[in-house]
């Protein structure tokens, strides 16, 4: 498993901007990815980036959340703006290290019971 280490998150208002950042300890993933989990609810795919930067964005999410990685610093991006209370959950990074059909923000879900995942970031939006 990849080590991966979230942070970023925070207490924003409505309206604001958050970027997260997952820096992986591994420069070597077929597929990264963000999911969020608030308790006692099912956790949702946000966005995910493959390993040619093809990036796929959960359709409620489209307009305001952006991936992006940097090969260079094995880091991890979500860029979301506009935040809404909705937001509000725990953010967490996973990773796959072989090889997968898809990498979309719907499969990050599913990856992250057998792929590398971090401990996540709070976001908390009010």
């Amino acid at each position: 498993h990849v080590q991966l280490v979230e942070s970023g998150g925070g207490s924003v208002q409505t309206g604001g901007s958050l970027r997260l950042s997952c820096e992986a300890a591994f420069p070597s993933t077929y597929c990264m990815a963000w999911i969020r989990q608030v308790p006692d609810q099912a956790r949702e795919g946000v966005a995910a980036i493959d390993s040619i930067q093809r990036t796929d964005v959960a359709e409620s999410l489209r307009g305001r959340v952006t991936i992006s990685k940097d090969y260079a610093k094995n880091t991890l991006y979500l860029h979301m703006t506009n935040l809404k209370p909705d937001d509000t959950a725990m953010y967490l990074c996973v990773a796959v290290q072989f090889p997968v059909a898809r990498c979309t923000a719907r499969d990050a879900v599913t990856y992250a019971n057998f792929g590398s995942r971090g401990q996540g970031t709070q976001v908390t939006v009010s």
